[in-house]
């Protein structure tokens, strides 16, 4: 398993305070998916992507009931805060998921 700790620094460049056993439990989830580059990274620019983060991460692992809509928009919006970075780390996009939506307890 990927070491947590360095994800870290590319969660902090997006929010205040990160919580270290958030992130840990985040990687932990992930698991074989950071093992490859192309997994490790979401790609906004890809619509079946970003329903698949919509799908597999907000709906079934955070159980989320909102609408689609409001969903993708969560996607999308997260997708606009990482505009500047090249490869979008697919755990600093869960984390500022988990976030948005007051879930980071379910990853300690």
């Amino acid at each position: 398993m990927a070491d947590y700790t360095e994800y870290v620094p590319n969660v902090a460049k997006y929010t205040t305070t990160v919580d270290d056993a958030a992130v840990k439990g985040i990687v932990r989830h992930c698991g074989i998916a950071l093992q490859k580059r192309d997994s490790s990274l979401v790609a906004f620019t890809d619509k079946s992507e970003r329903d698949r983060v919509r799908n597999n991460f907000l709906v079934k692992k955070l159980a989320l009931t909102s609408p689609e809509v409001d969903l993708d928009a969560a996607v999308v919006a997260v997708g606009e805060a990482l505009k500047g970075e090249h490869d979008k780390s697919r755990v600093t996009v869960y984390y500022l998921l988990a976030e948005k939506f007051g879930k980071l307890d379910m990853f300690h």
